[in-house]
């Protein structure tokens, strides 16, 4: 055999591997640094093995069809893949480029190698990440998507998961053929709110958060979803949304049978409060008419016979006399008694009984208490009155416990369809933590009254400091009477 030809020096120093091997017997002739640094043989070593050795893997009926590809006309190329085997034992994937030259006379094969094995690596990480992606995925509950709208107005489904046909009854490929099948899915009346939390997302490039109705014809059922997406512009003008579907119509249920349960609830205070406000104004009257007309005859008779004693019995004298007190304060206490079931006045409107209750307050807690009503005259629902006279008794109680102010201010306006009554102090306030006490049954009953009346009860700070009790709620419109003076009257209002 001729003298080993060497490498070019520009082929010893490429970072590919590359070989020469004998056409004839394909014994390894010579082969860069690269190939001996990566197979961890010596070239002498290596001068010594033929291709079968150094890649025992291949087939040699592949290498006879590779030698008859590589005809004689110099400049011919096939590859093909196998393993070459390192020193250590270990092996490697690897691509050769085999291309026929002649030096010195000297038939040969140069093998060009190109290490797969990063290739393969790359290859096996994609594929564990794609399964990793695909179990969180296929674990979601709901549906995981992409969607794009494009600057034609073109939308469509690049991405769909699994949970497609489960949510919406539509397969993965009926959507994406036709992306403007889900829309058609959204119930007409939520379809708009659809649109404008899509275009806002668009507008401002903020997330997308829409929930509404979707009819499922194949189940002949409504489901509520819940859609979650973030944008991204993409170069060529188009919006994508990543983003995932749900199913939220148990917990929207859960929710509409809670309203309608708070608004049953609301029902039951309000026929509540009605009924004890009635049973009020009934005990009081019969405390009043009763108990009150018989201690005023057992008055009139005790002054009948006390008149009639004997003067020269002064002890009897003073017994009646004992007696007579006795039944001026019984009288007191039922007088007493009647106002704090109903108070009187409000036979004379809300405004009097209000006013009248402010002095009372006056005189019993030496509070100075403003009054500010520019009607001197609304006309409300006896029970209405009731309640909200209740409020405002409740509002001076609390002031009295806990505020230690020395004004109030009170303010009651009509606002066209509207009530408002306002109590102001200008005591310590009230804190954010003294309105969650388990025991605040006060304040509870202020607002539970409120929203029976179907109106609303806020709390904040007063200006200058102290608290604001607000009440606001809808007077019931006036009956038409047909008349001009009727009619003037509301527009003025």
């Amino acid at each position: 055999m001729s003298p080993n030809p060497s490498l070019a020096a520009e082929m010893q120093s490429a970072t590919s591997e590359i070989y020469l091997f004998d056409a004839a017997t394909l014994e390894v002739v010579d082969a860069n640094q690269a190939a001996r640094l990566h197979l961890g043989y010596d070239n002498a070593t290596l001068c010594k093995m033929t291709a079968f050795q150094l890649a025992p893997s291949l087939d040699c009926g592949a290498v006879t069809e590779l030698l008859q590809d590589l005809s004689e006309d110099v400049g011919a190329q096939v590859g093909l893949r196998t393993r070459l085997r390192r020193a250590d034992g270990s092996s490697y994937p690897v691509k050769l480029c085999f291309l026929r030259i002649v030096r010195d006379g000297q038939r040969l094969l140069l093998a060009i190698g190109e290490d797969l094995s990063l290739e393969q690596a790359a290859t096996l990480a994609l594929e564990q990440y794609q399964a990793r992606f695909n179990a969180i995925v296929n674990h979601t509950p709901g549906l995981v998507y992409q969607f794009m709208l494009h600057p034609d107005g073109r939308t469509d489904f690049p991405y769909l998961s699994d949970g497609c046909q489960a949510l919406l009854g539509l397969t993965v490929l009926e959507l994406q053929h036709d992306a403007s099948l889900f829309e058609r899915l959204i119930l007409p009346e939520d379809r708009k709110g659809y649109q404008e939390a899509m275009q806002a997302s668009r507008t401002a490039l903020s997330a997308w958060n829409w929930e509404g109705r979707i009819w499922i014809d194949a189940w002949k059922d409504v489901k509520w979803i819940n859609l979650r997406a973030t944008p991204h512009a993409l170069p060529d003008g188009a919006l994508q949304w990543d983003g995932i579907m749900t199913n939220i119509t148990a917990s929207r249920e859960e929710q509409e049978e809670v309203r309608r349960s708070r608004a049953r609830l609301a029902e039951l205070t309000a026929h509540i409060e009605q009924v004890k406000e009635q049973e009020r104004t009934r005990i009081a009257r019969e405390i009043h008419d009763d108990l009150g007309g018989n201690l005023t005859a057992i008055k009139m008779a005790l002054a009948m016979l006390s008149a009639r004693l004997p003067v020269d019995q002064p002890a009897l004298g003073a017994k009646a006399a004992y007696v007579d007190d006795l039944v001026d304060r019984t009288i007191e206490a039922v007088h007493r008694i009647s106002l704090d079931l109903r108070p009187t006045t409000l036979d004379l409107g809300l405004v009097a009984a209000l006013e009248w209750q402010a002095r009372e307050f006056e005189k019993q807690m030496g509070i100075a208490v403003v009054m500010r009503c520019p009607d001197k005259d609304i006309e409300l629902d006896p029970d209405h009155a009731a309640a909200l006279f209740r409020i405002f008794r409740e509002a001076l109680t609390n002031i009295a416990k806990h505020a230690g102010a020395t004004r109030v201010t009170v303010s009651l306006r009509r606002q066209r369809h509207h009530l408002s009554l306002s109590i102001c102090d200008n005591g310590r306030g009230i804190q954010p933590a003294d309105r969650l006490k388990p025991q605040s049954f006060g304040l509870r009953g202020m607002s539970e009254r409120a929203r029976a009346l179907g109106g609303t009860l806020a709390l904040s700070a007063a200006p200058g400091g102290g608290t604001m009790v607000t009440i606001k709620i809808r007077l019931a419109p006036a009956p038409a009477t047909g008349t001009a003076k009727t009619s003037k009257a509301a527009l003025e209002e």
